[in-house]
């Protein structure tokens, strides 16, 4: 067993000390005709994080490359300490004691080699991510979702029933319906009700990810599109809305030109049963990407008709390549509880330089989505008309748009020409025809 590994099992049994820090006293103001839920995404918590005069070995996520400014919160080049996460937790608590849910779009063991982890050490870290959750929120049921690091070897989700989806599936039974466990267990997905006539559907979108050499040449692993089709069907004979989460979005990378993020033919099936269902689609919400972006779905003639949220993570690594992070950050959702439709983002954040500076950490409210950019909601028809704004040259909104996307990591870095065309293309076209379209366009 690993450093990693004996760290993880002594973390294990330590989620009920709870880190105190001093918060923000930014807090929403809860209004009676407004729904609200949390969204987080990307823990990846390391537990092997330490300062330490030796920067290459601050944490084994950075997988030798040292560590650029190291601090109590965490470091960009590394994943997320233990006290990060108390402390998103704990400010969440602080802003919305008890909204109606939250949903976790996956991701909780490390970005480190494989030899650090096993199954039983990804099952722990899940254990451990579960806990605390419920530690702070032990009366509020949560919606996770898989991600492609929350198995080992991580990427190669398998089709049927293993030890990860069975833990999985014992670990989140206090949230979870005999029904949705069934299908938890044998694929790794699931649905629910979770109001009165709104249905969330939680997809194993690793089966699609293109890393997943279990899957390759299979036309349906596991079953999962006739079940999603099936689902959606009975939805709508139902008269049922619809949220749909995963953990690898549907469309394609905003930051890697003519790149599906699951496999392009599943990405097509994905796109057209979306389509068909869009008219009880109320949203979709991923991870994955850890950055902030959104995507708007449009049916055959071009009109808008779904809107596709992408929530940044809370862990703040990046690669030694890449010219820019993303602040930690978790979100919240506003919804009209009568109908279901998204009202609007309150997306939080941590400056993670300040906090490692000042030794507490000060989670803010970075934008509102609808006062960040002048909208009525966030309906599919109003961030459509958002995603015209950005093809003007110099484009405030984009710019906008981008520091977000970086969740406020540096504004000096700028966006424009082929990474804003990689951009807009991704934000409004999600099948290959469209994109390809977009691309030879220029807009």
């Amino acid at each position: 067993m690993g450093v990693v590994s004996n760290l993880v099992v002594g973390l294990l049994f330590n989620v009920l000390l709870i880190y105190a820090v001093p918060l923000s006293t930014v807090n929403s103001i809860h209004l009676p005709s407004i729904g609200r839920f949390w969204h987080i995404s990307d823990l990846h918590l390391d537990p092997s994080y330490h300062v330490t005069d030796d920067h290459t070995k601050v944490c084994f996520s950075s997988k030798g490359v040292p560590a650029s400014n190291p601090g109590l919160f965490g470091d960009f080049m590394c994943d997320s300490p233990y006290q990060l996460i108390l402390s998103a937790f704990q400010h969440m608590k602080q802003v919305a004691p008890q909204p109606e849910f939250m949903i976790w779009t996956g991701d909780s063991p490390p970005h480190v080699p494989a030899g650090e982890l096993s199954t039983d050490v990804v099952i722990q870290v899940i254990s451990n991510m579960t806990q605390t959750i419920r530690e702070f929120f032990p009366d509020m049921l949560v919606y996770p979702a898989l991600g492609n690091h929350d198995y080992w070897p991580q990427d190669q989700l398998p089709t049927s029933t293993n030890d990860i989806y069975q833990a999985a599936a014992k670990l989140w039974e206090p949230w979870l319906k005999p029904e949705a466990l069934v299908t938890l267990r044998e694929g790794g997905f699931y649905s629910q009700m979770v109001q009165p006539k709104l249905r969330l559907i939680s997809l194993n979108t690793i089966l699609y990810y293109s890393p997943n050499e279990v899957t390759v040449n299979m036309s349906d692993p596991a079953g999962q599109f006739r079940w999603l089709q099936d689902t959606l069907e009975a939805s709508a004979q139902s008269m049922e809305k619809v949220i749909v989460i995963a953990h690898v979005p549907v469309g394609y990378l905003p930051f890697a030109r003519n790149t599906t993020a699951v496999r392009e033919a599943y990405n097509e099936r994905l796109v057209k049963i979306f389509r068909d269902y869009s008219d009880i689609i109320s949203g979709h919400f991923y991870g994955h990407t850890h950055r902030d972006s959104i995507m708007v779905l449009q049916d055959q003639q071009g009109e808008p008709v779904n809107s596709l949220f992408v929530t940044p993570a809370v862990t703040p690594i990046k690669s030694a390549e890449e010219p820019y992070s993303n602040n930690p950050a978790f979100r919240m959702y506003h919804y009209d509880p009568q109908d279901y439709r998204l009202l609007d983002i309150w997306q939080y954040y941590l400056n993670l330089t300040e906090a490692n500076q000042e030794k507490r950490s000060d989670w803010k409210l970075e934008y509102v989505m609808t006062e960040a950019f002048g909208l009525k909601d966030i309906q599919p028809d109003s961030l459509f008309k958002l995603v015209l704004s950005f093809k003007m040259q110099q484009s405030k909104a984009f710019q906008k748009y981008f520091s977000h996307f970086m969740v406020s990591y540096d504004d000096t870095i700028v966006c424009d020409g082929a990474c804003k065309l990689t951009q807009v293309c991704a934000v409004q076209s999600l099948d290959h025809a469209s994109y390809s379209k977009c691309i030879e366009k220029g807009h």
